[in-house]
């Protein structure tokens, strides 16, 4: 037995109150659903400005009446100081994952992604602090390691950020560490590596690449590479993301105040990821048969190649990705076709919801 399967075996036999920030967005739905799926009790905080209403109706279907009465929601935002201490009150761990992500949405409006991944953070810092939550597992990014050129990325070896994005990142690292040595509070912080899976939103200027791109594909709409297509990612399917955020929450003291790399450690580039999925959906949708993809400018801000060190998530979390990049693919392109394909296609009519 792994470390991630004593994890779940621990929490199917105790109950803790857990407390997921950005609860309708994509990762935060998926924390919920296996948060419940484990018999925990579960408040979820969102205010819809990137999440939905209908990932929570998701969750409520599949994990059934008996356990969605273990979910409280509260609609509210983490700029709002109160509403972040009503949110924390009696809660044993939060898993903070609300943010306004996108390295150019924050390039279009810095104000706001320093209001809310800083300012929100801290709010969210002094709530858990001051509800004496047993720790506090955050969201941190990739975009922090900035314009070190060094790969794979290992987390104690930094670059200068390239975009507001990623300087609101490595403050709510920096936070988070004087929290610790000023209040004794134990934290851990996640780098996320290009996280993706069911749920993931594909619409808007903002959206992620994998979901933008099957959308563009099933639909037979123009799908756009920035650059050349060699721009690489280490992608991340969401269960690897579940796995950490729930083994941080329990792992020892000796992984607290630490920051770790959650990701897969391998790179793929852009035209890979466009060759994999048009060979997942070319089947089941014949006009790929001659889709191409058109190639326009790099994007501001882009870091040109990511890939993680995930050695030390493994050492002191007992981290172990159980999805590389093919297989999540695989297992989440049903949720996509079922989710994204035209409502004319009767073979894979959309989500109603």
């Amino acid at each position: 037995m792994n470390k991630f399967q004593d994890v779940q075996q621990h929490l199917l036999q105790h109950r803790y109150h857990w407390l997921v920030t950005g609860a309708a967005g994509f990762i935060g739905s998926n924390l919920v659903e296996a948060l419940l799926r484990l018999g925990q009790q579960v408040t979820g905080l969102d205010n819809f400005a990137t999440g939905h209403r209908h990932n929570l109706d998701m969750v409520r279907d599949a994990v059934g009446v008996d356990a969605w009465t273990r979910f409280a929601f509260i609609e509210a935002d983490i700029r709002n100081e109160a509403e972040c201490a009503r949110a924390c009150a009696g809660v044993d761990f939060v898993l903070h994952q609300a943010a306004l992500g996108s390295v150019s949405r924050s390039i279009d409006d810095p104000l706001t992604t320093n209001a809310t991944n800083v300012t929100g953070f801290l709010n969210m810092l002094v709530a858990a602090r001051d509800a004496k939550v047993r720790r506090f597992i955050y969201a941190a990014s990739s975009s922090t390691y900035g314009d070190h050129p060094d790969l794979p990325k290992v987390e104690d070896r930094i670059g200068n950020p390239l975009s507001p994005y990623a300087v609101t990142k490595y403050v709510n690292e920096l936070y988070a560490n004087v929290f610790g040595r000023t209040y004794g509070m134990e934290s851990i912080g996640l780098r996320y590596f290009n996280v993706f899976g069911p749920r993931q939103d594909p619409n808007g200027a903002y959206a992620a690449v994998i979901p933008q791109w099957v959308a563009a594909l099933i639909r037979n709409e123009a799908l756009r590479i920035n650059g050349d297509g060699e721009t690489s990612r280490d992608f991340c399917y969401i269960d690897n993301v579940v796995q950490a955020n729930l083994l941080s929450a329990l792992a020892s003291n000796e992984a607290a105040n630490q920051v770790f790399n959650i990701a897969v450690n391998e790179r793929t580039s852009l035209n890979q990821l466009y060759g994999m999925m048009r060979e997942l959906l070319r089947e089941r949708f014949p006009h790929l048969e001659t889709h191409q993809p058109q190639y326009v400018d790099f994007r501001r801000g882009d870091v040109r190649h990511s890939q993680a060190d995930i050695s030390k998530a493994g050492a002191l979390l007992g981290y172990q990705p159980t999805h590389r990049i093919e297989e999540g693919l695989q297992q989440a392109m049903a949720w996509y076709v079922a989710n994204l394909a035209p409502s004319s296609d009767t073979s894979a009519k959309p989500n109603k919801r």
